[in-house]
C-alpha cells in the first residue's frame, strides 16, 4: 500500500476541516496536512444551487458578521468582494401567529412593547426575578415556561424552529443556549444576569454593539467552501473520494485507513458531524462515548419563484410556531435579503419543510409537496399567481439534535481533549450547528494543534435572533 503521511491529518472537508486547514496554513505556511473527503466536492452540506437565473441554498442560508473568526476566513480566501450583507437593523422578521404573520422586532425592548402578548403576559415575563433555577436538565419548553411564561413558547418555537428544525419539548436548554442557562445558574435569574452584564460592560468603558448583519456571497454560501479549497493542492493536501473507514491511535500519533492507503499522522482532525464521529470513534479511546448517536432533523428546502406581482412583505422572512398547525416551518424571503437571487421582475421565496416534529412530510413527492408548500403561502401572502419557477432541494443529511445527554456527550469531548493532546473534534453538532459555531472551534483546534493550547471551555451568551 501507498503510505503518504502528514503532520495533521484533517477527515472531513466540510467547512469545519477546511476552516481549520486554512488557519493552520495562514498561520504556518508551510505545515504539512491532509484533508480526506470521502464526496466529490468540499464544502459538506453548504450547496448553492443556481437555475434559471435563481440562487437557492440547499443548506446554510448565511451566517452573522459578528464572529472574527468567521470574517478572518472570508478575507484569508480573498472572498471580501463577494460579500453581500442584509443587516438585520434594516430588515424585519414575522411569527405566524393567529394564522397572520406579525412583525417581530429584534429588539428586547420592541418586542415587549409590541402588541403581540397581552399585558399579564409581559408583566409575568418580568416575574422571572422571582423564579428559582429548575432542577435537572430542563427542556426549552419547560425552561421558557417556567422562567418567562407559558405565552412565550410560541416565540420560543419558532427560534427553535429556525435554528435547529428542532422540537422545543425535547431539546435542552442547557445545550442550545449554554451561555443564558449558566447565567441562570450564577445569578439565579435572566434578567439579573443581563443587567450585571450591561453594568459590567459599562465599568470595562465597553461600546453598546448595534445588531449584526447577515452576511452571504454573490454565488451563494457554497462559494465559501470552494474558496478554502482551492487554496489546498490537489492529491497533496486534499483528496476527494476518499472516505475513512477506521482510524487507530499508535506510538507516533495515528493511523488512518481508506480504501487503498494507510495514512499516518501526528494530529488527527475529526471535521465531522456528531454522528459520523463517533462512528469513527469505536475501539479508538479508553472512555467510551456516552452514547453512539444523537437524533438529527431533516428539513427541504422548496425555491418558488413568482412575478414582481407577488405582495412579499419586506423583511428576511417568517417562522411558524408548531402550534399554528402548517405545513411549512417558515420561509426566507431570499431576494429581499440579497436582490440578485431572482431574475429582473421576478422574486425568489425558499420554503423549509420537515424537521424533527414531521419527518413523514419529506416521504412525499416533490410536486406533492410544492403544491401543499404553495396553498399553505397564500393563505398567509397575497399571491395573485402561481409560482412560474419551483424546485424541491433534498438534503443528503440532517441537522443535529442537542437533546438529552448531550451534555454529557460534550463533557465526555472535553474529558478527551484534556487527555488525548493530538485528537480533536469539532464539525456540524459540537458545540453548535451554526457556521459561526463551527468557526470558532475550528480556530480553537487550530490554535491547539500550533501552540498546544486548550482553550478553557465557556459559555458565550448567543444573541436570540428571529
Amino acid at each position: 500500500m501507498v503510505k503518504p503521511s502528514a503532520e495533521v491529518l484533517i477527515i472531513g472537508a466540510g467547512l469545519s476541516g477546511l476552516a481549520v486547514a486554512t488557519f493552520l496554513k495562514h498561520k504556518q505556511p508551510g505545515i504539512s496536512l491532509l484533508v480526506l473527503e470521502q464526496g466529490d466536492h468540499p464544502g459538506g452540506a453548504v450547496r448553492s444551487h443556481l437555475e434559471e437565473g435563481y440562487l437557492a441554498e440547499g443548506g446554510a442560508h448565511g451566517f452573522l458578521d459578528n464572529c472574527l473568526e468567521s470574517r478572518v476566513l472570508v478575507h484569508e480566501v480573498g472572498l471580501d468582494s463577494e460579500v453581500e450583507k442584509a443587516p438585520l437593523a434594516e430588515f424585519v422578521r414575522y411569527v405566524c401567529l393567529d394564522g397572520e404573520l406579525k412583525l417581530i422586532p429584534q429588539q428586547p425592548v420592541k418586542i415587549l412593547k409590541a402588541p403581540l402578548i397581552p399585558l399579564t403576559a409581559k408583566l409575568r415575563v418580568l416575574a422571572e426575578v422571582l423564579q428559582k433555577p429548575l432542577p435537572g436538565e430542563p427542556t426549552v419548553a419547560q425552561w421558557v415556561e417556567h422562567r418567562f411564561g407559558k405565552a412565550l413558547l410560541p416565540f420560543a418555537d419558532a427560534v427553535f424552529t429556525g435554528t435547529y428544525a428542532g422540537d422545543i419539548e425535547r431539546l435542552k436548554i442547557e445545550a442550545v443556549m449554554p451561555g443564558l442557562y449558566t447565567m441562570e445558574q450564577t445569578h439565579g435569574s435572566v434578567l439579573k444576569g443581563l443587567v450585571n452584564k450591561v453594568r459590567s460592560g459599562r465599568k470595562d468603558g465597553k461600546k453598546k454593539k448595534g445588531l449584526p448583519a447577515m452576511t452571504s456571497f454573490s454565488a451563494g454560501m457554497e462559494r465559501l467552501p470552494q474558496a478554502m479549497a482551492a487554496g489546498l493542492a490537489l492529491n497533496r493536501e486534499i483528496m476527494y473520494r476518499t472516505a475513512a473507514r477506521s482510524v487507530e491511535k499508535t506510538d507516533e500519533g495515528w493511523l488512518v485507513r481508506t480504501a487503498q492507503l494507510e495514512l499516518h499522522c501526528r494530529h488527527l482532525v475529526l471535521a465531522l458531524p456528531v454522528n459520523r464521529c463517533l462512528a469513527l470513534m469505536v475501539d479508538t479511546t479508553v472512555v467510551a462515548p456516552p452514547m453512539s448517536s444523537i437524533p438529527e432533523a431533516r428539513i427541504a428546502t422548496v425555491a418558488l419563484g413568482f412575478t414582481d406581482q407577488a405582495q412579499i412583505p419586506f423583511g428576511f422572512g417568517y417562522l411558524a410556531p408548531e402550534c399554528e398547525n402548517r405545513f411549512a416551518l417558515g420561509a426566507l424571503f431570499s431576494s429581499h435579503m440579497f436582490p440578485g437571487r431572482a431574475p429582473e421582475g421576478h422574486v425568489l421565496m425558499e420554503v423549509l419543510v420537515g424537521g424533527r416534529r414531521h419527518p413523514e412530510r419529506l416521504e412525499l413527492a416533490d410536486d406533492q409537496i410544492i403544491d401543499k408548500v404553495y396553498l399553505d403561502l397564500k393563505e398567509l401572502i397575497d399571491l395573485p399567481e402561481p409560482p412560474v419557477f419551483s424546485r424541491l432541494l433534498r438534503p443528503k443529511s440532517g441537522i443535529p439534535q442537542l437533546e438529552e445527554g448531550y451534555p454529557a456527550l460534550l463533557s465526555w469531548r472535553k474529558r478527551l481533549h484534556q487527555d488525548i493532546d493530538n485528537l480533536h473534534l469539532c464539525g456540524f453538532g459540537w458545540q453548535g450547528i451554526g457556521i459561526n459555531d463551527m468557526h470558532k472551534e475550528a480556530w480553537k483546534v487550530a490554535k491547539r494543534i500550533l501552540v498546544g493550547l486548550l482553550d478553557e471551555e465557556s459559555d458565550e451568551i448567543k444573541g436570540i435572533y428571529f
